[in-house]
């Protein structure tokens, strides 16, 4: 049981590092949830409430919480992580592009969404006068379907090139002896390297934040972003989406100046529920193989704190928990009921003009779900909103709550995203490091990279 690197996780940080260490090094890829091909959540397949799958194959398993998202890869260094501070600029346009190559080598589609020249322009002077940035960024999307086919071909690479692959099996500790790295504890017996990059993603974020207490690794703490995912008639948000295929818009609020943006977006998609951390969460997708009628988006507000309170990942999950409470999940409520002040029912929730995706969301009231600086922070973003698409200020607008981003508090790390403990990588989300899938496979090749020289 002695290798030469030790990944803990599937999801793209630990792939891309994988595929970098391969044919090179020793390698265990250790993936605490279930394959790709077996991963499967009887929300979806049966359309109930959440079970509590454990391990909860939405977010984990091969591919991580990536195989079952919109995959859409950002070709920006401005979005996505926080890799520039490390590598500078110049060299994560480089990996950027590296990491797209490759994407497109296993089989991500050859169109990238971007727009320039006098409709760029017209679309940011639109977003101006409403008081919002739009932060652009040229899109490849895979979709749901699509990404899962390049996430196994990624697999089935790692294995020809004699990559060793352990699904279903959990990390429990990482070993360590005179301030370096030996190895990792697990369910099944100890595995042994001189180099173990941690790439635990989403869902393994706590885990890893308890992690990096224990060995005297220094953290600082992410913000968290609450909010709610948004469900309008495509038609709506056609003329933007069918340039940019995602708006990144940026408010800041008029009574609270907390700043409010919006969040993957996803054109004739599919509100879907997920467990995060045994909580019931929204989020959202695009298949590459069927359409709605619908277009779908996170609008989250952005929240740290200081003192005394200082976990804004707990406040998150207070937040969740009062939805979870509420609706036994997630809740929906018309825009046009939350406005009126009362809780939207199945009979107002048939009246109206945009028929919910998510068809297991508990009509309800989300006034009582999110504090009042929230929830006018997210109306305030609505009818700015409005103003670049009419529209989305509608009555039948439909608000899914709660969307929350649990972002893991940031280690400590050197320029190689080596940590103190000498041969010890974080990568990935769950490292805090990166927010995407983008710089999340960014990461994990510069982690190799750092190993192999």
């Amino acid at each position: 049981m002695q290798y030469d690197v030790i990944i803990v996780g599937g999801g793209p940080a630990g792939i891309f590092a994988a595929l970098e260490l391969s044919q090179k090094a020793k390698v265990l890829l250790l993936e605490k949830g279930r394959d790709l091909q077996k991963r499967s959540c009887p929300m979806k397949v049966k359309n109930v409430q959440c079970v509590q799958c454990k391990p909860c194959s939405i977010t984990s398993g091969w591919g991580g919480a990536g195989a079952f998202s919109d995959g859409k890869l950002t070709i920006s260094t401005e979005v996505g992580g926080h890799l520039s501070e490390y590598v500078g600029e110049t060299e994560l346009r480089k990996l950027v592009d590296e990491v797209d190559k490759i994407y497109l080598q296993y089989g991500a589609p050859d169109h990238l969404y971007t727009v320039e020249g006098k409709l760029l322009e017209q679309f940011k002077r639109d977003a101006t006068k409403a008081d919002l940035y739009l932060e652009y960024s040229p899109i490849r999307h895979l979709g749901t379907g699509r990404s899962q086919e390049v996430l196994l071909a990624m697999k089935d690479d790692l294995v020809s090139r004699g990559v060793e692959i352990k699904t279903m099996l959990t990390v429990n500790s990482i070993l360590t002896e005179n301030g370096r790295v030996v190895g990792v504890s697990t369910d099944s017996g100890d595995f042994y390297a001189q180099n173990v990059i941690v790439a635990p993603g989403r869902e393994g974020h706590n885990w890893f934040t308890k992690e990096a207490g224990r060995l005297g690794l220094k953290t600082e703490m992410n913000p968290v972003d609450i909010g709610v995912r948004v469900e309008l008639p495509k038609v709506i948000m056609e003329h933007l989406t069918d340039h940019l295929f995602e708006s990144k818009y940026i408010y800041y609020s008029k009574t609270f100046e907390d700043k409010v943006r919006t969040f993957c977006m996803c054109p004739g998609g599919e509100v879907v529920a997920e467990n995060n951390s045994g909580l019931i969460t929204v989020n959202g997708h695009t298949r590459s193989d069927r359409t709605t009628e619908n277009t779908n988006f996170a609008v989250l507000v952005s929240k740290n704190f200081t003192e005394p309170f200082k976990d804004p990942t707990k406040y998150g999950q207070y937040i969740s928990t009062l939805a979870n409470l509420l609706g036994g999940g997630v809740l929906v409520q018309r825009l046009g009921d939350l406005l009126d002040g009362r809780r939207s029912t199945r009979e107002r929730m048939q009246k109206s003009t945009t028929r919910q995706t998510l068809t297991n969301a508990t009509p309800g009231d989300l006034s009582l779900v999110f504090p009042y600086r929230h929830l006018v922070s997210i109306l305030e973003m609505l009818q700015a909103l409005d103003k670049v698409a009419p529209g989305v200020y509608s009555r039948n607008t439909l608000l899914y709550g709660v969307e929350v981003k649990f972002y893991s508090s940031r280690v400590e790390v050197s320029n190689q995203l080596e940590t103190a403990i000498k041969g010890l990588y974080a990568v990935g989300d769950g490292a805090g490091i990166t927010r995407g899938l983008m710089q999340a496979s960014c990461s994990g090749i510069i982690a190799a990279r750092s190993i192999l020289s």
